[in-house]
């Protein structure tokens, strides 16, 4: 989410999940007992089957002990008279449930299973009362999420050690359980609470999230969000012939796609019940092996809302949330990418089985995680799920006044660097390295997780310090986009203890200003392409901790980048208000579609030139899912809401373009993977490079010719780029001796000869190297 382009923010109105709690046929408290389990026995009127629990397995006992108590306020009674008004009441009997409660243990966060039962583990320094509720999904159908609502009171003198809160439940199924806190305290706003016990919040540390079960269902639009566990699944098989592709991060080429927009639409010829989905995903890892990308880098795979910009009347309210940049909680993999609406039970399983398919084919798998901001929005239209009533004082950053800081643009700031919420943020990590298996991360607006808790930065970030040295992490990739929405730019200098890599934003910029024909950057972009010395040559960093990128999620596609001058964000329904401005992108002499040939040829030269430049350059390539067939947005760089063609992979355009551009970009990667030369470990010295050029202070020279040698055999590369509109004759250099030169690339001319993988022989001195186009040639016995 670049700090230029993020003005996705995620604002929404106060739709609280207390109301369908509240709407609930039943209502009930209960006080949890002292010392070891007591019997509390609820003399309430119930459905037949009460959580799923057989009446083999309840008290029948019609006494009511004294520590269960009705909790029923007057707002909750208004409610449940205005269900029954509007609800056909379902069959009832009278039974009497019972629970044998014990105090529990303050660890681990969250819910586990314990021989006595399930106990949970809530974090609050600030809370009041604690109140735990528990539903059962009968079947485990959604339908069931208000079949009930059983409340049991945490007593601060038994069930809380230091700041959490904790109570182990016995009777509880092993599975199928949907619980949630209600949670009280100070309500003085400008002291940072924000506690509201009407609402029942998402564990923290809540492993899956159960919601609505299908990515866009209206019907459940206002679903409400609740924790749930499962504990009878056995662990996932990863297989006896498995194992991690531990990729050295030289070697990485990294693909940055979207797992719904991956096959979400019809074009992709899979089933409707698994369009979308994790399994989706799988059917289509062979479109990946022909490209020759060998890691994944997923958009946030964490659960999220997306109907968040609907709760509300506002202009984006027509808007569906693809990106997922607004995480509800850490833990949980979105529910919705299951296949057929299975549930989070069925997504933890099922991304297991897309990470497993990944890796038997030699495909690392990296998140791009949000740490820096959650779903909750800010104090005007505030989205209350889970941090924000469970003690917002810990969660987020405030200023002197208790007001939410706002250094990520969507309205509040995770306080990363408080011990409890850098806690959370490495327990998160683990979760996802152990349980899942995951390769790495990228740190989405990381330059917040290097502030204090009042904003303001740090030299030495706790949070960003133990992750470069835990040692669940040790294998991971860690890579930060080093900039947030309050102007702390770090490229080049985020903190890092060599280990952080960053996304390189100066690399963006000068490749795309150079292509695109700028005068006075031909010297930025030998920088760029040569590994960027100026930024990461400090201690021990190495050339791969710069990731290259041209094309990300935020903004142009890469097609868009050649197609079009300005945003056109109209779709977004923010007047175009929305978006970066300063894209540095050039039409090529048309703004959006035309039928010009001429134009639409310089465009696929400027795309193949873009493409060529990233896979020669020294350092991590990054590119965007779509670009190798020439993905359009048309024209729109904020494309976060649109659940459509605009996000979704277009598989039939692609089968169109298998010969171009696809070929081209699949070549190009196939080739900087064969060649060590381009990928190195180390930064270039003054013999490993010879720049065919004495003319650097020219500012209007726009043509860059460079030979990269290969000292062990002579397999010397040889690398031209014009930006002129005008023919360049370029002397070619002598080849390495035993070798000849032969022909790789032209981007000038019509595929397949635009790259021939094995060379086409070349003979003479010069070459003319055609306007706005790029050689390539490599040295071969």
């Amino acid at each position: 989410m670049d700090a230029l382009l993020s003005s996705h923010q995620q604002h929404g109105s106060k739709i609280l999940l207390v109301q369908s709690l509240a709407h609930s046929k039943f209502h009930h408290s209960i006080t949890s007992s002292a010392g070891s389990f007591g019997l509390l026995s609820m003399g309430l009127r119930s459905s037949k089957s009460l959580f799923g629990i057989k009446r083999d397995k309840l008290n029948s006992s019609s006494k009511v002990t004294d520590r269960v108590k009705h909790k029923v306020t007057s707002v909750y009674d208004r409610r449940f008279q205005e269900t029954v008004i509007e609800e056909e009441a379902p069959q009832m009997s009278d039974i009497n449930p019972s629970f044998k409660v014990s105090s529990g243990e303050a660890y681990p966060l969250g819910a586990s299973e314990v021989e006595k039962g399930i106990n949970f583990s809530l974090f609050s320094q600030h809370a009041s009362a604690v109140t735990l509720c528990l539903s059962i999904l009968e079947g485990g159908k959604l339908g069931d999420l208000d079949a009930g609502l059983v409340e049991i009171t945490l007593d601060p003198h038994l069930n809380k050690t230091g700041d959490v809160w904790h109570i182990c439940v016995e009777d509880l199924p092993q599975s199928g359980v949907v619980y949630g806190y209600r949670v009280d305290g100070p309500r003085e706003w400008q002291q940072g609470h924000r506690f509201d016990s009407s609402i029942v919040l998402v564990d923290p540390y809540a492993k899956l999230v159960e919601g609505r079960r299908v990515f866009g269902d209206v019907s459940h639009k206002l679903s409400k969000f609740l924790g749930t566990y499962d504990f009878t699944s056995l662990p996932f098989d990863w297989g006896n012939n498995y194992k991690l592709p531990n990729i050295p991060e030289k070697d990485l080429v990294i693909y940055e796609m979207n797992v719904r927009a991956f096959t979400a639409d019809e074009s992709s010829g899979l089933e409707p019940n698994i369009r979308g989905s994790y399994l989706g995903f799988i059917e289509k890892i062979p479109h990946l092996l022909d490209l020759g990308v060998n890691a994944v880098e997923l958009l946030p795979v964490f659960e999220f809302d997306e109907f968040e910009l609907q709760r509300r009347s506002n202009p984006r309210d027509h808007m569906i949330n693809t990106w997922g940049y607004s995480t509800i909680n850490f833990f949980a993999p979105m529910s919705r990418y299951a296949s057929n609406g299975g549930g989070p039970t069925a997504a933890s399983l099922e991304f297991k089985q897309m990470v497993k398919a990944l890796h038997d084919a030699g495909i690392e798998v990296i998140l791009d995680v949000v740490y820096n901001h959650t779903n909750e929005a800010d104090d005007t239209y505030p989205y209350a799920t889970s941090f924000r009533g469970i003690d917002n004082k810990v969660y987020y950053m405030l200023d002197g006044n208790g007001q939410l800081l706002n250094f990520s643009g969507c309205g509040n700031t995770l306080n990363c660097n408080h011990p409890v919420v850098m806690d959370l943020v490495l327990d998160s990590l683990r979760h996802w390295v152990t349980e899942y298996h995951i390769d790495g991360f990228r740190f989405d607006l990381a330059s917040v997780l290097c502030r204090d808790t009042d904003g303001s930065p740090l030299n030495a970030p706790p949070l960003i310090r133990a992750i470069a040295k835990d040692a669940i992490l040790s294998r991971s990739k860690i890579i930060a986009e080093p900039w947030d929405c309050g102007g702390l730019y770090l490229v080049g200098s985020f903190p890092n203890w060599d280990r952080w890599a960053e996304w390189n934003g100066r690399y963006r910029d000068d490749l795309r200003r150079f292509i695109k024909g700028d005068s006075g950057m031909k010297g930025n972009f030998a920088t760029r392409v040569s590994g960027s010395a100026d930024l990461y040559r400090v201690n021990k960093r190495k050339p791969y901790h710069g990731i290259n990128f041209i094309i990300a999620h935020d903004g142009f596609t890469l097609y868009d980048l050649v197609s079009y001058n300005n945003k056109h964000n109209d779709a977004n329904g923010e007047g175009g208000n929305d978006g970066c401005n300063d894209n540095f992108s050039w039409n090529c002499g048309h703004e959006g579609e035309t039928a010009d040939a001429n134009i639409k040829a310089l465009r696929s030269r400027q795309m193949k030139n873009f493409h060529l430049s990233l896979m020669i350059s020294q350092g991590t390539p990054m590119m965007l899912m779509g670009d190798e067939y020439g993905h359009t947005r048309e024209g729109n760089n904020n494309s976060y809401g649109h659940d459509n063609a605009m996000n979704n992979f277009q598989w039939h355009q692609l089968d169109a373009r298998k010969k171009n551009p696809f070929r081209f970009f699949a070549e190009s990667i196939k080739f900087r993977r064969k060649h060590s030369v381009l990928g190195r470990d180390q930064f270039l010295e003054k013999n490993d490079v010879t720049w065919h050029e004495d003319n650097w202070d020219n500012h209007e020279s726009k043509f860059l010719a460079f030979t990269i040698h290969e000292r062990d055999h002579g397999a010397d590369i040889y690398v031209a780029f014009n930006a002129h509109d005008y023919f360049v004759k370029a002397l070619i250099p002598s080849p390495p001796p035993n070798r000849r030169w032969l022909r790789v690339v032209d981007t000038n001319l019509e595929s397949p000869d635009d790259f021939v993988p094995e060379g086409t022989p070349f003979t003479g001195d010069t070459y003319n190297v055609a306007p706005y186009s790029s050689i390539l040639f490599e040295a071969k016995p």
